[in-house]
């Protein structure tokens, strides 16, 4: 049997492939090469929580059988381990209890290989269990070796570029994208718990909208209309509540035509939703309420280590308006530098950003928090009191018109979320939208275009509301103490090799 033990040269490689072509050619030569008969009663994981803890002598007066199936990962002389969903378990070869045509074609088996297998349950003298195969069969024949058993797949491009080989051969990239899909459970029952409805909105918006982002385009055939690829659900979803559901969630895809990051991908997962007669206070507690339970559920802690620093979830989470935490973390500064529009502009110069024309204090002030602030936010953080004119879809503060009932949660000096009232007045709305496209008109490739239509269901009446978004993405680096945006998606964006 190839061991296939070393990372193969190219030139190497090749003569594996061929040497396992030539063997699946006599497999097609004897029959079926890929037969699709064989059942399982048992999975690897099942068979080792079940009976890892029985000892030796009961296994084999209990004499139970059991068929298994899995990759061949590796070749142990007499004993091979196979790999399935749930876990690895041993097979013995048994040269005394297999016929010779089994035994010679089990020799022809390569690392990789799909195989099945039947017999009894045993342990051996040092306490790993194995199966006692009566019968053996290739199920699959792998045309390509699998990497080094000892290094894995190291090449961390390679990781990303052929998941498929980083799933095989490494347990702690399934482990991560297990607990990713625990995660987008527990927050989908959470949701749905509190009574909020699933929806699905569109992929393809005739206009984008919901966010500021440059987004990607594309053509519909058949109404022959250019449309984009949706940058946000949030004004589907206020429709819905416009209609009369009054508490809906969508975990949705969406797509920014910007650049690559360990913190951003082009194409990213989101949890949005809105709630009727509730405001932004209300969703801060609902976040923090869901993030506390999502720790404690998924990670078993409400302690999370990231990258060796800890966040305590269990402590209150901290709440800071940006204005007090510009001030709080540049106690040089005073509130009156950055609320005089020509003193702002200078702090901001000095820290090597130069204001933009068009700029107003709002977005400056915006500038200096994201420059000096964010990084600085580690431990959980709700920011509030965004500018108005940094958030043109947000409720305005009814004591301060400067100012929006708005929120971004930050861990680690990442933001995680952003949530706020919602603007429900149609001709606020209409302003904004207008103020929008003129920044749209003076180069700003992300300004919103104006949607006539949303304005039009606002004037139908949205009762109070509020909504938020939450990146699912970086939550899971978060919670997996994955570096990189990259480490949590399946199948990451790269250029083409």
């Amino acid at each position: 049997m190839s061991t296939d033990t070393q990372a193969p040269a190219p030139q190497d490689e090749n003569k594996l492939i061929a040497e396992r072509r030539s063997k699946l050619d006599s497999l097609r030569e004897a029959g079926p090469a890929f037969p699709n008969d064989f059942r399982r009663s048992a999975l690897a994981g099942d068979l080792q929580r079940d009976y890892g803890d029985q000892d030796k002598e009961s296994l084999e007066a209990a004499g139970q059988s059991f068929a298994v199936a899995g990759r061949l990962v590796r070749n142990r002389g007499a004993f091979l381990l196979i790999q399935d969903v749930s876990g690895s378990i041993q097979l013995y070869i048994d040269r005394k209890g297999l016929d010779e045509d089994t035994l010679a074609a089990i020799k022809s088996w390569d690392l990789g290989d799909i195989v099945a297998a039947e017999g009894v349950l045993h342990k051996s003298g040092k306490g790993d269990l194995y199966i006692n195969m009566s019968t053996a069969r290739l199920l699959t024949k792998a045309l390509r070796p699998l990497p080094d058993k000892y290094h894995g797949l190291a090449d961390q491009e390679q990781r990303y570029r052929q998941r498929y080989v980083d799933l095989i051969v490494n347990e702690s990239s399934r482990e991560v994208f297990r607990l990713r899909s625990r995660i987008i459970a527990f927050i989908r029952n959470y949701m749905a718990g509190r009574d909020f409805m699933e929806v699905e909105t569109p992929m393809m918006h005739p206009i984008p909208g919901g966010a500021t982002a440059k987004p990607f385009v594309t053509h519909h055939n058949a109404l022959d209309l250019d449309m984009y690829l949706r940058i946000a659900p949030e004004l589907y979803l206020k429709r819905l509540t416009v209609g009369g559901f009054e508490r809906v969630f969508e975990i949705n895809r969406s797509f920014r035509n910007e650049g690559l990051s360990t913190r951003h991908n082009p194409e990213f997962t989101m949890l949005e939703y809105y709630w009727a007669y509730a405001d932004f206070e209300d969703a801060m507690d609902l976040t923090e309420d869901l993030m506390r339970k999502l720790t404690q559920g998924v990670l078993g802690t409400t302690t999370v280590t990231y990258q060796g620093q800890d966040y305590d979830f269990a402590q209150p989470f901290r709440r800071m308006t940006v204005f007090d935490s510009i001030l709080h973390f540049n106690p040089e500064l005073t509130a009156h530098q950055i609320s005089d529009d020509t003193q702002a502009r200078e702090v901001l110069r000095g820290l090597g950003v130069e204001a933009q024309p068009g700029w107003g204090l709002g977005k400056v002030q915006l500038e200096i928090f994201e420059a000096t602030v964010e990084e600085n936010l580690d431990q959980p953080t709700f920011i509030t009191a965004y500018p108005t004119e940094v958030s043109p879809l947000s409720r305005r503060n009814d004591d301060d018109p400067f100012i929006t009932d708005r929120f971004e949660f930050f861990v680690g000096g990442r933001e995680l979320a952003n949530g706020f009232s919602e603007l429900n007045d149609a001709e606020d709305q209409a302003e904004r939208f207008q103020a929008q496209v003129a920044e749209k008109d003076a180069g700003d490739e992300e300004a919103m275009h104006f949607d006539h239509d949303y304005v039009r269901a606002l004037e139908y009446g949205m009762p109070p509301t509020v909504g938020e978004g939450i990146g699912i993405d970086r939550l899971v680096m978060l919670l997996t103490d994955s570096p990189s945006i990259r480490d949590v998606l399946l199948f990451p964006h790269m250029r083409p090799e």
